[in-house]
Order: structure tokens, then C-alpha cells, then sequence
């Protein structure tokens, strides 16, 4: 068995440390632009949001030095720790929690926030990745199907009680994780089902969405029952009538969720966006957001030069809406450059993980990918008004120490783990 050597920076790979770089690099540039209205600059100014955003920076060195000491069996060996630890900070907030912007996600600590949902994504992903790592655990079994859907929506429904559902839906992205470890299609077809039905339910009423529903079930057996040959009072009636209860039960689930647990601004969010309510509040915040990207033309107003942007018209910006600002300053040219590099680190991190020859990397790398790529196409999606905002942060971008110092956990441990694979586990 060979030995790792003692240099903790050997074998690392330095393309994903460089788009890390990068990203965070730019990012700060734009929060800087969101934020700096006069004509005096000062960048140890840590009362404004740029000056805090630079000691977030600086805080990732440790940390990233930190992750690489570590052997990549600790994170395997104590990924369990890690797991029950973000549980049970999450149940903390609804006793020790302050409640912000309308939900209770953060503990305050004075000078310093933070958020305990965004580190649950990075340990349920070393979770997730432990238990579908044993070499006797199958996805073909339904009991172990159930275990991994408790691993994952435990922390989701914690999150959603707070609520936060923009860091609640982050945690469908390990529905692609167990996809890719033979988890069979048909979660995914009832996830997509789901919200037809959810849609449905927000333009038509639950009836109508149920009508529709049992409409499709009724076609699709006389369909079958064409196909097979059978005769009418032969079919198998008790299969039929689970299937309509079934139907019936969605329905009414989903419509008593979204009318019960949906907050007012979460239903005035996605009602805008499909249509059924004109909120003058959220068109205004989506009208604008759209107009500062597209303001930016090609190649973009040039930096400091975006007057939208500096009359702080879209809510947010250094946070949630970052992406305007680099649409406004950086232009068509500038957005796609950051878009490309999140592609090109995704394909990376799916690469290594291919190549890894530990399972548990391999399978860690996949929760990683899918994390980032929920994040970026919500976020981006939200900021060019194809979804409704739901609060989510674009990766090592958006200013936060807590969504920056997740989102550096998350990576540099699989940088890490990598940087061991060739080596005996």
C-alpha cells in the first residue's frame, strides 16, 4: 500500500482550483460594483458589502488549507458526524434562530450570520455518498431506496419548516446522484408528474388538476387494455382503483401543501410567474432585473458604468440577482464567460469522479456537480424571469460568508478526495 506524501498541495487538480478562483475573484469585483457609489475608494472598509464579502475571501484560505490536511478517509470515515451534526442545527433554529426576510434559517452571532442549511447540502452529499458506497447497499431494493430518501429529505423538510423552499428545492438535485447508481427512472417520471400536477394545481384549481389527472389514468388503461387483448370485466380492477385513491391523494396533498405551508410570498411568486395574479411588487423586481441584464448589450456598459445598477433598482443584487449586474456591466460576452466556466467545472467534477476509483469519491463528485447545476440554472433562471424567485445563490458568487464557505467545503473536499484516488483506500 503506498503512502501519501506529506505535501498537501501534490495531486490536486489545479484547473478546478483556477475556475474557483476565478469565479470568487469576479464575483467580488460585482458585488464591489452593487455596492460603491461614490468616488472614494476604500477596500478595508468592512461596513460596507464589499469590504465584509473580502474577509469571507480571505476566511476560505484556512479552510481550504484546513480540508487538504485532513485524509480523504476522515471525510468518509466521519461523514456520518457530519450529517446528524447539520440536523440537529437545523432543529436548533427553531428554538435558538433569528428570523430573517421571513424565515428563521440563521443564527446570529452578532457580527457574524450563519446559515446552517447551506452546509446540510455539502453533509448530506458526503451522506449520501457514504451509504450508496457500501458494497451491499443496492438501489434495486425498495428498503434502501427509503433509506437514501430519508438521508436526503430529512434536512429538505427541516429547511422547508423554516421556510426556506429555495434551499429546500436544492435537495431534489441527489434524485440525478442516485439516477446515476442505478436508481430506476420511475422517481424521476412521479417527480416531473408532480409538478404537472403542482402547475395544474396553481392554474385550475385542485379539482381540475385532479379531473385532468384521472383523465390520463383512465386513457392510458384503455390503452393498455387495447394493447393486451383483454376483455373489459378481466382486467385487474384493484390495480385501477389504487391508481385513481393514489391520483386522488396526490392531488389533494399538493393542493393542501401549497394553500397551508406556502407562505403568501412564496404563492405571490409563482402565481405571478404563471400568470394567474398580477403582483405589481414582483413584475416591478422581474421587469427590472430582466431590463439591467439585457441593458448591457454585447460587450456590456464597462465596470462602475452601470447606472441601474448603482440606482438600486432590482432588490438584492449583490446577493440573489448578482448575475444582473454582470449582464449590465460585462455585457452578453461577460455573462456567457461565466456561465462557460461553471459548464467547464461541472464537466470537470464529472470527469474526476468517472476516474475516481474509490465509489465513494466517485459517487460524492456526482452530489457536488448536481448541487452546483441546481444552483446555477435556478439562479439564473430566477434572475431572467424564467422562474419565480425563491432565493437562491449563484456559487462562489452571490456575496455571503455562509453560501461561500459551503459552496468551498463542498468543492475543496472533493478536491481532496481526488487528489487521493490514486492511492489505496
Amino acid at each position: 500500500m503506498r503512502q501519501e506524501k506529506n505535501n498537501v498541495f501534490e495531486d490536486i487538480d489545479w484547473l478546478l482550483v483556477f475556475i474557483f478562483i476565478v469565479l470568487v475573484a469576479f464575483g467580488w469585483i460585482n458585488i464591489f460594483a452593487t455596492t460603491k457609489y461614490d468616488e472614494q475608494i476604500d477596500l478595508i472598509n468592512f461596513s460596507t458589502k464589499y469590504g465584509k464579502q473580502l474577509v469571507f475571501i480571505f476566511i476560505t484560505i484556512p479552510i481550504i488549507i484546513v480540508i487538504l490536511l485532513f485524509n480523504s478517509k476522515f471525510y468518509e470515515r466521519f461523514s456520518s458526524i457530519f450529517y446528524l451534526t447539520s440536523i440537529f442545527s437545523l432543529l436548533g433554529l427553531f428554538v435558538f434562530g433569528t428570523e430573517i426576510n421571513g424565515a428563521k434559517s440563521w443564527y446570529n452571532f452578532g457580527i457574524v450570520g450563519f446559515q446552517p442549511s447551506e452546509f446540510a447540502k455539502v453533509f448530506t452529499a458526503l451522506a449520501v455518498a457514504k451509504i450508496l458506497s457500501d458494497r451491499q447497499y443496492s438501489l434495486k431494493l425498495v428498503k434502501n431506496q427509503i433509506k437514501s430518501f430519508i438521508i436526503i429529505f430529512t434536512p429538505a423538510l427541516l429547511i422547508a419548516l423554516q421556510p426556506d423552499i429555495g434551499s429546500t428545492v436544492i435537495f431534489l438535485s441527489f434524485l440525478l446522484v442516485l439516477n446515476r447508481e442505478g436508481l430506476t427512472l420511475n422517481y424521476t417520471i412521479f417527480g416531473v408528474a408532480v409538478i404537472i400536477i403542482f402547475l395544474l394545481t396553481v392554474l385550475y384549481d385542485s379539482f381540475w388538476a385532479l379531473l385532468i389527472l384521472l383523465s390520463l389514468i383512465t386513457i392510458s388503461i384503455f390503452y393498455k387494455l387495447y394493447k393486451s387483448g383483454k376483455r373489459f370485466l378481466f382486467f385487474n380492477w384493484h390495480k385501477i382503483i389504487i391508481k385513481y385513491m393514489a391520483a386522488s391523494l396526490l392531488v389533494f396533498s399538493i393542493n393542501f401543501v401549497y394553500k397551508n405551508i406556502f407562505k403568501q410570498h412564496h404563492k405571490n411568486r409563482i402565481e405571478t410567474l404563471l400568470g394567474v395574479k398580477k403582483d405589481s411588487n414582483l413584475v416591478y423586481h422581474t421587469f427590472h432585473s430582466k431590463s439591467t441584464i439585457s441593458s448591457g448589450g454585447w460587450i456590456g456598459k464597462g465596470f462602475l458604468k452601470g447606472d441601474i445598477t448603482k440606482g438600486q433598482f432590482v432588490p438584492e443584487q449583490h446577493t440573489d440577482y448578482i448575475f444582473c449586474t454582470v449582464g449590465e456591466e460585462w455585457g452578453f460576452f461577460g455573462s456567457s464567460i461565466v456561465i462557460i466556466l461553471f459548464m467547464i467545472m461541472l464537466y470537470r467534477i464529472i470527469y474526476l469522479s468517472e476516474t475516481q476509483t474509490n465509489k465513494f469519491g466517485r459517487i460524492y463528485g456526482y452530489g457536488v456537480a448536481a448541487i452546483i447545476l441546481f444552483h446555477l440554472m435556478l439562479n439564473v433562471g430566477m434572475v431572467t424571469g424564467l422562474m419565480p424567485t425563491i432565493g437562491i445563490t449563484l456559487p462562489f458568487f452571490s456575496y455571503g460568508g455562509s453560501s461561500l464557505w459551503a459552496f468551498t467545503v463542498l468543492l475543496f473536499i472533493f478536491i481532496r478526495i481526488d487528489a487521493h484516488k490514486k492511492y489505496d483506500w
